[in-house]
């Protein structure tokens, strides 16, 4: 790999690190907020799950993404993973959560509209309906679960003890779960856009062979756990303690949702099976763990009655939601412009 690639690359791997600053809280923030996990515990298991998940799982994704658009110039790549992570960041420094995959979308689409290239409108569809279908499908599923694993926690008659140390074994594993989901899910957002331009060959070690986008997605997760360890915290407690005060259990619960929803999102095999028994598909679309945990939040939140939640919190999420998609369109726009007119640099080929 030149020195040349690793800068253009750099803007990717800036991209990891906010999205492991702002989304892993997603995931951890619910358990750490609720002191049930210490943050480095949190971040240790989310960093190694993370990588797996990315390396082994994220191809599907990519592949929706790229639809959307591919950017077939390196300098272009670099300015759309570049785009979408200030966008992220500037998020991340107010302490709340946004969508690295709302960013890059708007990124991408931006590259579409100064390129004169199309943009991929049932992609985009897809991706816009995942976002969409995220949220209200994490609530429903965290309001089933809270019925269900309510029901069986006093079936067990347990004392208390027991359950407290039940449930964080459980947000262990379930984190876990879900931190692979969020890699495979994701990485697509973080990598997706250098996959066209990657210099890399197929590598070998031992019976294992891994493609170049492999590879890609394998520095990527690294840098996605760097941005877990220096600046996630935060945002943790802003998931775990400020939109709405959780107990153990519920921290669990929407923990397990969250970790379902991302599943469903980017499992080719859940896909298949819904085909076969002629079942509408679910799109193999990144979707926005911000989405699907404050969905997971606000369904338990509703069920006990909007009491709790913390509303001006979660309208200030909100609208980051919809201005960040914006913002990123915005920036890479402009700055593609500087890039070649005034640095001279090719940010696309026709």
């Amino acid at each position: 790999m030149s020195l040349t690639y690793l800068f253009f690359l750099s803007s990717g791997l800036f991209l990891g690190w906010s999205l492991g600053a702002n989304d892993v809280s997603n995931i951890f923030g619910a358990a750490v907020g609720s002191k049930m996990l210490k943050f480095k515990t949190a971040a240790l298991i989310a960093s190694v799950f993370i990588i797996l998940g990315a390396v082994f799982g994220g191809s599907e994704t990519t592949e929706t993404l790229t639809s959307l658009g591919r950017v077939n110039a390196i300098a272009g790549a670099f300015m759309v993973a570049l785009s979408a992570g200030l966008s992220v960041y500037f998020m991340a420094k107010t302490g709340l959560t946004t969508s690295t995959s709302q960013a890059i979308v708007g990124a991408i689409i931006a590259w579409n509209i100064y390129a004169a290239q199309e943009t991929n409108f049932s992609v985009l569809g897809q991706i816009m309906a995942g976002w969409v279908l995220c949220p209200i499908l994490a609530g429903v599923m965290a309001i089933i679960l809270y019925f269900v694993l309510r029901k069986i926690f006093k079936a067990m008659k347990v004392h208390i003890l027991t359950q407290y140390q039940f449930l964080k074994i459980g947000l262990v594993l379930v984190g876990a779960f879900c931190t692979y989901a969020l890699g495979a899910n994701n990485i697509a957002n973080v990598m997706g856009v250098f996959v066209d331009t990657s210099p890399f060959k197929a590598l070998t070690i031992g019976d294992l062979t891994f493609a170049p986008s492999q590879i890609l997605f394998f520095l990527g997760a690294v840098a996605i756990s760097v941005g877990i360890f220096t600046y996630s915290q935060k945002v943790m407690a802003t998931v775990g303690e400020s939109v709405m005060k959780m107990s153990p259990f519920v921290a669990f619960v929407v923990v397990l949702s969250e970790a379902l929803v991302l599943f469903m999102f980017s499992s080719s095999a859940l896909r298949e099976i819904l085909i076969n028994v002629g079942l509408p598909p679910i799109p193999l679309v990144p979707v926005s763990s911000t989405q699907a945990v404050i969905g997971a939040i606000l369904g338990i939140g509703l069920l006990k009655g909007g009491r709790g939640i913390n509303w001006s919190i979660t309208a200030r999420i909100v609208a980051g939601w919809v201005t960040t998609p914006l913002s990123a369109m915005l920036i890479c726009f402009i700055s593609l412009f500087f890039l070649e007119n005034v640095f001279q640099l090719t940010v696309f080929i026709h």
